[in-house]
């Protein structure tokens, strides 16, 4: 489904309209900021390849230059953080009870060597995500692979698209650590995760609030 009016109303402000082509003199007139985020987000929810992007949008090879455009300019961060906010004010945002994971990308000739790591699957890079009750995606973050997911908790909350910090965040068993724990307590925020198999330290969960995690 393409952005609706009311949608398109509250974005289009933060796309930044391409300069006209009397002006740079360069061939073909730009195509329409709407028509290509449509076709952006076509991509972005089907996960197809840019060459299988339907006729009905812009060439595949506009769509795809415009995104990595808007990206290196932080013209999406912006309308993520915007869209964020907009919910929050509206009061659909649960920040009571938040969840974040972290998934292994295996890397790609070319791709920018600080973001690419070893690990035992391979050169990869990993991708941190956290996310308010409703699944709506709070924070992103993209790291070397090698690092251990715990490192990279305190690093993902703060790239987030909100001021707020969730009153509870629940996590996997790679965030088990009593050290996260205390940082993240000293901030406001309890940390809810299984304990590890091999953990030798006392456990600190609650067998009680660990029932959240099966909602994850």
């Amino acid at each position: 489904m393409d952005l609706t009016e009311e949608q398109w109303e509250i974005l289009e402000p933060l796309i930044p309209t391409p300069p006209s082509r009397e002006e740079d003199g360069r061939g073909r007139p730009w195509r329409d900021p709407r028509d290509v985020l449509n076709g952006i987000l076509w991509i972005l929810r089907t996960g197809a390849p840019w060459k299988d992007l339907p006729e009905r949008y812009p060439p595949y090879q506009s769509c795809h230059r415009r995104f990595q455009k808007w990206i290196e300019e932080g013209v999406l961060g912006t309308v993520l953080k915007a869209l964020a906010e907009d919910l929050e004010e509206r009061g659909e945002i649960d920040l009571s009870e938040c969840y974040i994971d972290g998934t292994f990308v295996a890397a790609k000739k070319g791709g920018a060597a600080s973001l690419v790591g070893k690990t035992k699957r391979g050169k990869a890079t990993k991708i941190m995500a956290f996310s308010d009750g409703s699944s709506i995606p709070l924070a992103l973050r993209t790291k070397s692979a090698s690092p251990h997911e715990v490192t990279l908790v305190e690093a993902t909350l703060a790239s987030g698209f909100l001021k707020e910090e969730p009153e509870r965040l629940v996590g996997d068993k790679a965030c088990d650590s009593d050290p996260l724990d205390e940082t993240l307590k000293a901030q406001g925020i309890e940390m809810i995760a299984p304990h590890r198999r091999n953990r030798k330290k006392r456990k600190t969960q609650d067998g009680r609030k660990l029932r959240r995690y099966k909602r994850r």
